[in-house]
Formats: structure tokens, C-alpha cells, sequence
């Protein structure tokens, strides 16, 4: 029930992007009818995509063919706005593509351009001055959120380079316990001389 309403949504959403953008459809020609089956691993779930030419159609738990099949996690997913790194995702092992490659990309590259002016989308409720300013402090906000996780990223990364600097080798641990045992062995030795120097 909440999966229907879910894709209900979203293609509702994605259908409002068409008429926010007279682009977007423009750029969807190339996909006209052609099915993209998107599995998202951490959900467990399966979606189709596919456009009329007029319109979005989103299904959930699809069975029929698919043009083209993308399964990935959320996060991987959501790195598809870039289309250059497609391939490199795929290489790197965290999607797997089957069937049409050229879709998924020209996909990628449709939502990428995704261009909405808000300003203009927000004026007739706001007014136009009000509009553009909220559409500035968005931008500000998403601009900030961005570079904040850039920092965060890059702040960990090197938390986690740092900590691996500290962590002692294998090697080490061995010549330790070396040392340990012959110093125990020199312990041993010196107790036994001082316990035949008291017997005499």
C-alpha cells in the first residue's frame, strides 16, 4: 500500500518536471517507450520507468521486459546525475547494467539538465521579488549543505589515514613479543643466580 502511494507520488513529481521544464520532454525523446527497470538494493525494491512522450509511467514490482536494467544502492543511485561516471560505477563494481546502455545514459543526462527557474514557478504565489530571494537562500543553503559534506567527507578521510598511521604494524607486534620472551628468559636466568648466591 505505502510502495503504491510511494510510486504514485514520485510520478507525480517527475510528471510536474515536464511541465516545469519544457526541456526536459525534449531531451526524453530518445527514451520514448522504452522500459528502464531501476532495483534500489537497500530497499529490496524494483521500479520501471518508462516515457510516453507526453508523460511518466512508474511501476512498481515489474515483471515484463526492460530495456534496460540498473540494480545499485540508494547512494550509488543518487551519484547518477552525473552521467560521466556511469562507467566508473560500473567498473568499480557498485552497479550492475543489463541491457541498453545508451538508455540509462540518456537518462542520466536528462535529469542532469533538469533545469526548473523557481523564481518564476514561485512568483505568481509570492510575488517576484520574495520568489527570487527564497530561490537565493535555497541555492545558498544547498551550496553550504554541499560544501559542508565535501569538508566532512574530507575531514574523515583523513581521520581514518591518520588513525591507520598510528595502528601498529604486524612486524611490530612480533619483534615485541620477541623481546618480551627474551627478557623474560633473562628474568628467569638472573632469579636462578640470585637464589644459588642466597643457598651458598
Amino acid at each position: 500500500m505505502i510502495n503504491t502511494l510511494l510510486v504514485a507520488a514520485v510520478e507525480r513529481v517527475l510528471n510536474a518536471a515536464l511541465k516545469l521544464d519544457p526541456s526536459f520532454a525534449t531531451s526524453l525523446e530518445k527514451t520514448r517507450h522504452q522500459v528502464l527497470l531501476i532495483e534500489i538494493r537497500d530497499w529490496q525494491q524494483t521500479f520501471a520507468l518508462t516515457f510516453t512522450g507526453q508523460s511518466f509511467m512508474l511501476f512498481n514490482n515489474y515483471q515484463e521486459h526492460a530495456d534496460c536494467h540498473i540494480s545499485a544502492s540508494i547512494e550509488t543511485l543518487t551519484q547518477l546525475k552525473d552521467p560521466s561516471v556511469l562507467t566508473q560505477l560500473i567498473r568499480q563494481e557498485k552497479l550492475d547494467l543489463q541491457g541498453n546502455l545508451n538508455l540509462a545514459q540518456a537518462y542520466s543526462q536528462s535529469f542532469s539538465s533538469l533545469d526548473i527557474d523557481w523564481p518564476e514557478q514561485l512568483s505568481p504565489y509570492l510575488g517576484d521579488a520574495a520568489a527570487q530571494q527564497l530561490a537565493q537562500h535555497i541555492q545558498l543553503a544547498c551550496a553550504r549543505t554541499q560544501h559542508f559534506g565535501k569538508v566532512l567527507k574530507s575531514t574523515t578521510s583523513q581521520l581514518l589515514q591518520d588513525e591507520l598511521k598510528v595502528a601498529v604494524h604486524p612486524l611490530e607486534v612480533a619483534q615485541f613479543k620477541a623481546h618480551t620472551r627474551e627478557l623474560k628468559q633473562q628474568t628467569a636466568q638472573l632469579e636462578q643466580r640470585i637464589n644459588q648466591l642466597l643457598a651458598r
